[in-house]
């Protein structure tokens, strides 16, 4: 399952999909359709919500539940942010997912609040900074971005 809110968090996720070529995948996204370039794909739309509207998130639980039950993926994988972070812990918790938190390039200082929240639900959390980096994690990588 790969799945990430739009804008950055999406461009960034698309710079990460040749890493899937070969295994079998589906997407999670806040857009109501697919991004084109994706071509035909299986694709679940989510509410978008964030810290300003944070009454979305039960309805946005209640929708990956069901994707995460009907798919059953054994691999979870999101740049954020709150959707993102909400399908790693539903991954996990309802599950069983291996998963993976990739923090946005963009938080130079420090890691996102999602990735932070992130802690208990994802096996492992990277950072695009080397700096941000710390013992038993986030982890840096390298810069996949």
């Amino acid at each position: 399952m790969l799945a990430s809110s739009a804008g950055g968090h999406w461009v960034q996720m698309r710079r990460l999909l040749p890493a899937f070529e070969g295994y079998d995948h589906f997407y999670v996204g806040v857009e109501p359709v697919p991004d084109p370039v994706l071509g035909p794909v299986r694709y679940y739309p989510v509410a978008n919500f964030t810290r300003k509207n944070p009454r979305e998130m039960l309805g946005v639980y209640a929708e990956l539940r069901r994707i995460v039950r009907a798919e059953r993926p054994e691999l979870a994988v999101t740049t954020g942010a709150g959707p993102g972070f909400m399908a790693l812990a539903v991954a996990k918790l309802v599950g069983g997912s291996r998963t993976i938190w990739i923090d946005s390039i963009a938080n130079t200082e420090r890691m996102s609040l999602s990735g932070r929240l992130a802690r208990p639900v994802a096996d492992v959390r990277l950072v695009q900074w080397q700096h941000l980096a710390r013992p038993g994690g986030p982890e840096f990588w390298g810069a996949v971005f």
